[in-house]
């Protein structure tokens, strides 16, 4: 019996994965330990196992799809075996449509099925005789959110006013990649035309007045006019002779769509307030240079900045329980210790990745675990439990040239703390003079739902003496 590999879970929280490339194609041969594929998840980029040797026989998802967990993505056995009774193919409904093809008629998904690709019989880009359109569900997605809903005419698969699609999938069945070929040829449409073309009763025509040929909302046509009748309706469409320049629009999916969502549900979700100060960062500059010629004996050599901030977060959040908590519902869950989230930049976007413990870490173990972290994501390998837990968050932007910003919270966390950089600022002598004195800044962002500013600032004013001298905190 053939083996059918499915999507693994990565993690309990990770309900979909995007298959990066395929490593195998059908036909190959492989065995149990061989990795057939990369996959990412919001948090890390993953190598899937065949699972059993044999035969590549079927692959069932393509590049780039966002496959949800425990779905069947690739059939492996013997050669020659048949990959669709693995599946329960033979199962199906005598006449049912295929997985993801959409009824003529009624304009909406058939039922599911296992197994993809056109029925026998089926012409690639056409609508069978049964009435099927051999259209993906991601391609009818694609459509619909360009505002050119995929139409049929004369039997013909097209874009609403665009040309007719082809297929590239298996049995030439209408995937993505052939819908986002299509839009390339028509004119872009602005906010206001998706959002009106959303409501319904209207159709874009396929250019329009704006600039480079944007449609406008004056341009919409009424719902059922014809294509032939564009040409006499409306403004008239010559172009400008110097237009926007290339427009390139990008689908937002994978880690970075999730950081999206988890950013507007912060925001959402919670009522945000941001505290700023500065705090004296000569002491902190000299102990980093003395430490950065120390010798290796010592281990600290590597020492950063950003970790002797970690270090100070660490020892004085337990002083302040309530700014090293969750707040979950309407219950606020405190932490003895203090698991320190570390904002990450990485190619796949932000990341915070968690120092366990931190508040029971000498300086040398923050400092090299925060850069085994913080290489961990930017090498794609950091593993889920890493990536989750955190109590409070740091997130530094000085070394940017950043001297204030707002972080937004990590939720359900209810503080972050913003890092700027260091910059000369005017201050009092003992001896009355003034002079300029190196200072670092910080920004504190709470959810006042649960944390009052006065508490806050006072955490904030701890911290800012806890860095001042942190020669002195360094012996406890």
């Amino acid at each position: 019996m053939a083996h059918v590999l499915i999507m693994p879970r990565q993690g309990n929280t990770v309900e979909s994965c995007i298959i990066v490339g395929w490593k195998v194609k059908e036909g190959d041969s492989v065995a149990a330990d061989t990795a057939v594929c990369d996959v990412e998840t919001d948090k890390a980029t993953f190598e899937v196992p065949a699972g059993e040797s044999g035969t590549i026989l079927k692959l069932l998802k393509e590049q780039g799809d966002d496959v949800p967990v425990l779905e069947p993505i690739a059939v492996i056995g013997q050669a020659g075996e048949d990959w669709a009774a693995a599946l329960g193919a033979g199962e199906k409904p005598e006449g049912a449509a295929a997985s993801g093809e959409v009824s003529a008629a009624a304009g909406q998904p058939a039922g599911p099925r296992a197994v993809s690709g056109p029925a026998p019989g089926d012409v690639p880009g056409k609508v069978s005789p049964e009435g099927r359109i051999p259209l993906s569900p991601r391609a009818r997605n694609l459509a619909d959110k360009a505002g050119r809903p995929v139409a049929v005419t004369d039997g013909r698969v097209r874009l609403d006013s665009g040309p007719e699609l082809g297929g590239s999938g298996p049995g030439g069945r209408i995937i993505e990649r052939d819908v986002a070929a299509a839009l390339e040829g028509l004119a872009p449409l602005t906010a206001a035309v998706r959002a009106a073309l959303g409501a319904g009763g209207l159709r874009a025509p396929a250019a329009g007045s704006g600039p480079a040929g944007r449609v406008t909302a004056g341009d919409l046509l009424p719902e059922g006019t014809a294509p032939a009748t564009e040409a006499g309706s409306g403004p008239a469409r010559a172009l400008p002779e110097l237009g926007e320049g290339a427009i390139t629009e990008t689908p937002i999916k994978g880690i970075r769509k999730l950081i999206a969502d988890r950013m507007y549900r912060s925001l959402a979700e919670s009522a945000q307030f941001t505290l700023n100060s500065a705090a004296p960062a000569k002491r902190l500059q000299d102990l980093r240079a003395r430490m950065k010629t120390a010798g290796e004996a010592l281990g600290l050599s590597k020492v950063t900045v950003n970790d002797l901030i970690l270090f100070a977060v660490s020892r004085v959040l337990p002083r302040f329980p309530f700014m090293n908590a969750h707040k979950l519902g309407d219950t606020l869950k405190t932490f003895e210790r203090v698991h320190l989230g570390v904002a990450v930049d990485t190619p796949r976007g932000l990341m915070v990745p968690v120092i366990r413990n931190a508040n029971l870490l000498s300086l040398d173990r923050i400092s090299a675990e925060a850069k085994r972290l913080a290489g961990a994501c930017q090498g794609g390998g950091a593993k889920p439990e890493e990536l989750s837990g955190s109590t409070f968050t740091v997130t530094n932007l000085g070394s940017l040239g950043i001297l204030s910003f707002t972080p937004v919270l990590n939720a359900p966390e209810v503080a972050i703390l913003g890092v700027s950089g260091i910059e000369l600022k005017p201050a009092a002598g003992e001896d009355g003079e003034i002079g300029f004195e190196p200072r670092i800044g910080f920004s504190l962002t709470i959810n006042h739902q649960v944390v009052d500013g006065a508490p806050a600032a006072r955490f904030l004013k701890a911290l800012g003496e806890a860095v001042a001298e942190i020669d002195l905190w360094l012996t406890q």
